[in-house]
């Protein structure tokens, strides 16, 4: 799987998208330490131990590093920066029945925008199988020969 480089510097622009999200009662924001286990046990319930490791570097962070989408007071999907290796996105993901709502295009670009906010002017998806989601929602590009990358010493 191929990491993918984006331009933060021409990233769209989703307010319309946030305020769809909304009026549906979906709210987009950075994780707070309080929020921690209840994002973890999302995670770990919804994808894997390795995504839950990762997602615990970036709740670790002050602030996090760590977005959620929630709904009724309930972690519905989530996205890291920086947790794996410094300008990295990910992992991300959401609750596989709001799948097709733009949620994670909602939660890419407020990660992304904050990475930006922080000074970054490119940022990499590490080792995507969704590259036609990333270059539809950011205009993202596959980084020739970068598979496995930085995951190459995994345990």
């Amino acid at each position: 799987m191929p990491d993918m480089l984006v331009k933060l510097y021409k990233l769209p622009d989703d307010r319309p998208l946030f305020s769809a999200l909304e009026s549906e009662g979906i709210t987009i924001h950075r994780a707070l330490a309080p929020d921690t286990l209840r994002v973890l046990d999302f995670v770990r319930d919804n994808f894997s131990e390795h995504w839950v490791s990762e997602c615990m570097v970036a709740l670790s962070s002050s602030p996090s590093r760590c977005f959620v989408a929630v709904k009724d007071r309930t972690v519905v999907g989530f996205a890291c920066y920086d947790a794996t290796s410094r300008g990295f996105f990910g992992p991300t993901g959401v609750s596989k029945d709001l799948r097709g709502k733009g949620i994670g295009r909602a939660l890419l670009n407020a990660t992304l925008g904050q990475m930006r906010n922080d000074g970054y002017g490119y940022a990499i998806i590490g080792s995507t199988e969704v590259c036609g989601f990333y270059e539809k929602c950011v205009g993202a590009t596959v980084i020739p020969d970068s598979s496995p990358g930085v995951y190459t010493d995994m345990i």
